[in-house]
């Protein structure tokens, strides 16, 4: 190799190094860029999940909205699902074995085509409303203001979740147990004068249903049952709410934001109600039972107890027999049904499991799990829209007002 080659190659061997040595710098401080970058912004995101999750715990509506906002979502949800809960009334309550509702649509289009809408499948719909919204204002706010104390306490948020729900329900259900009941028989009795179904009850209006209540039975019979309905429902609320608040806080951190979405919003309030529901169920069938259960000492207006009146004067052994079948349902009742007349819960579900099994204290859960799925999912997912958008409202109305 000449010199002059072997200089041109030394040249361009020390330019080859001096860039690559130039360009592994740059690269190098690009990459130390880079990553800092990333760390920063990543470091970034980290704080604005952190605030986030503090913003989810102190972002914190008033108390009135968050009372306004449950009471036209629980309301909303109860219009809608009513004619389902008749449904579910009915298969609970009907004493027959087997009984004359069984599946959710043979039930469902037989109340429709016997008895028609307005006192067929929306019987006592009228009670209902009663106490559906004053009953979940009640709830909300006791709710809330139990569930902020406890989580300012340091309690662990599920036990708060689920005392809160607990709380809240036995403060409500002051309210609405009078008209659960008058519903709950409404809806049993069906259309007025009903040929298709005879409950021993035969009231013409809900204000009727109350004047006989009162009149016959006395004030305290309209809340009948009230010992069933709460052993019912304060689980059914702590269940529902506990897995609601925890299934949200699941989907807020893997959204990573905290409005998940009205698919999230829907899936974590169906799934929380309907859950509860299906594990509740064998109380609520106690629960509609022990409302509509009839007895000659406080029915002796109606047409089955005056006929039982009648009976007793010539055969007074058979009213005695007929007298320990007697249950919420039809005149002719079957030996295999149990008359609760007791106010235990526990006899209750016992003497019903002797004598029916296992689906007896599940009748209508198909229509109970429907129910409260769909009514949970509208109330909760109606609940979590109405406060966003009162914070909306008063959010533009402040700086307006300064």
């Amino acid at each position: 190799m000449s010199l002059s080659s072997r200089l041109s190659s030394l040249f361009f061997q020390d330019a080859s190094t001096e860039n690559n040595q130039q360009h592994g710098y740059v690269h190098s401080e690009l990459d130390i860029d880079l990553n800092g970058a990333r760390q920063n912004r990543e470091s970034r995101t980290m704080q604005g999940v952190a605030e986030e999750e503090v913003d989810i715990e102190l972002r914190r509506p008033p108390y009135y909205q968050c009372m306004l906002a449950g009471g036209i979502g629980g309301t909303t949800g109860d219009i809608l699902m009513h004619s389902l809960d008749t449904v579910k009334t009915r298969q609970q309550g009907d004493p027959h074995f087997p009984p004359k509702y069984s599946s959710l649509s043979d039930s469902y289009v037989k109340i429709f085509r016997q008895e028609g809408i307005r006192r067929g499948l929306y019987g006592g719909f009228t009670a209902a409303m009663l106490g559906s919204f004053p009953g979940t204002v009640a709830f909300f706010g006791c709710y809330e203001y139990c569930k902020r104390y406890l989580l300012d306490e340091g309690v662990n948020p599920s036990a708060a979740f689920l005392a809160s729900g607990f709380l809240a329900d036995l403060a409500a259900s002051i309210i609405y147990v009078p008209s659960e009941v008058m519903k709950t028989r409404l809806q049993l009795q069906g259309r007025y004068n009903n040929p298709f179904f005879n409950s021993g009850y035969n009231y013409k209006s809900t204000w009727d249903a109350a004047k006989t209540i009162a009149r016959t039975e006395g004030f305290g019979a309209l809340y009948s049952g009230y010992k069933a309905t709460i052993v019912r429902d304060l689980p059914f609320s702590a269940l529902q709410f506990a897995l609601y608040e925890q299934e949200r806080r699941f989907a807020q951190s893997w959204a990573g934001h905290p409005d998940i979405g009205l698919g999230l919003e829907v899936l974590t309030a169906v799934s929380a109600g309907g859950i509860a529901g299906v594990a509740t169920c064998p109380l609520d069938v106690v629960k509609t039972r022990t409302q509509t259960q009839i007895t000659p000492d406080n029915h002796a207006t109606n047409s089955q107890a005056a006929h039982m009146e009648k009976v007793a004067k010539s055969h007074k052994t058979i009213v005695h027999k007929q007298t320990r079948l007697l249950h919420s349902g039809p005149r002719t009742v079957p030996r295999t049904t149990p008359t609760l007349d007791t106010s235990s819960v526990l006899t209750g579900l016992k003497l019903i499991y002797r004598t029916e099994g296992v689906p007896g204290l599940f009748r209508g859960v198909g229509p109970r799990f429907v129910w409260t799925s769909v009514q949970s999912g509208t109330m909760l997912v109606l609940y979590q829209y109405l406060l966003k958008e009162m914070e909306r409202y008063s959010s533009k109305e402040g700086p307006e007002a300064i």
